[in-house]
């Protein structure tokens, strides 16, 4: 039997992926959305990001690491999605440059890069959320000679 950590671990991955699934649809719905409707594909991608993010930040707040608000943490989870969005605008940049440069449809280019860039910065927002923004505090030991008893008596 896994211990609550891993147990913890693997409930908050789930959650997170279910999540992150959910908000990629937003996301990558709006990218294409406004691409076809004759957004530039950067410009798109900003949008899509944005609402995306929200999404994703308000719902693994609540579902994924079960915290309540707090301002300290919106700073810090703000501060991680600029620079999720620096490295996810370079990468699908650069991404969408090179497929172009095959000569691939403009659809499976800009997926292409969409997925490499978000695909990336998924698992990067997924752990400095977990060990660092909504990290469980840490258990104290009980202390010498004194064993915890039911009822806190």
């Amino acid at each position: 039997m896994p211990d609550d950590s891993t147990a913890g671990l693997r409930t908050q991955a789930l959650r997170f992926l279910v999540t992150g699934v959910f908000s990629a649809v937003v996301d990558y719905g709006l990218v294409m959305a406004l691409s076809q409707l004759g957004a530039a594909p950067n410009a798109a991608n900003i949008v899509g990001f944005v609402v995306g993010t929200t999404v994703a930040y308000l719902i693994n707040r609540r579902w994924t690491f079960q915290a309540e608000p707090s301002a300290k943490r919106f700073a810090q989870v703000a501060l991680l999605y600029t620079a999720a969005f620096l490295l996810r605008a370079g990468i699908f940049a650069g991404a969408l440059a090179l497929a172009r440069s095959w000569e691939v449809s403009k659809f499976l280019a800009e997926s292409g890069a969409w997925v490499l860039a978000q695909g990336t910065v998924t698992v990067m927002n997924f752990l400095v959320q977990r060990m660092v923004i909504f990290r469980a505090p840490a258990r104290l030991p009980d202390a010498p000679g004194q064993a915890s008893r039911p009822g806190g008596a």
